[in-house]
């Protein structure tokens, strides 16, 4: 082996031993990160929504929710899982903190998806200024999921919101998402 040939092996393993590394600390993280949103396995509820009192009600429909195939012009998945998630709040006026998801696809149980601001609660719930009015519903309705692979799995959406003093408030609302498809 020449001496060219030699540094560009050397070079080749150092860079796949520095990936191999990068690689192990992602998967670390990733594990790592799951755990963290559900960090007491005797406990149904994520960490984040423990502990806060549960006055919203948030819903899903329809529940369970099964896939079917996508339009092409609609989307570049092949699948689609379609439903409205519905948010009210019976007993007075507050204001959002955040909105999002965690789903549960796999033995590691609950899994942070997605955390919507104040300001994207407002406009995918149509809730002007982020404000949940006493005995209103707010309804994202195309609270849609794309994919290519047909996988179930559960999602757990919760709001948080405060009142004018700063109390905190929670709503959350299971949807089952199946893997059989009914074409609608």
């Amino acid at each position: 082996m020449d001496k060219k040939s030699f540094q560009f092996s050397i070079q080749y393993f150092t860079q796949l031993k520095h990936l191999t590394g990068l690689i192990l600390v992602l998967i670390l993280q990733s594990s790592l990160h799951a755990q963290e949103a559900w960090t007491d396995k005797s406990r149904i509820l994520p960490t984040k929504l423990r502990l806060i009192s549960n006055t919203l009600t948030i819903t899903h429909s329809p529940n369970p929710n099964f896939p079917s195939l996508t339009n092409v012009s609609e989307n570049q998945s092949t699948y689609v899982w379609k439903h409205s998630t519905t948010v009210c709040s019976p007993t007075q006026d507050l204001e959002i903190v955040e909105a999002g998801s965690f789903i549960w696809y796999s033995p590691s149980g609950w899994q942070e998806n997605m955390q919507f601001s104040k300001e994207t609660f407002a406009e995918k719930f149509n809730c002007k200024e982020g404000m949940l009015k006493k005995g209103n519903c707010y309804t994202y309705q195309k609270n849609y999921r794309y994919g290519n692979q047909l996988y179930g799995g559960d999602a757990l959406w919760y709001v948080i919101a405060k009142d004018a003093q700063g109390n905190l408030y929670k709503g959350f609302g299971i949807i089952e998402t199946e893997n059989e498809i009914q074409n609608d």
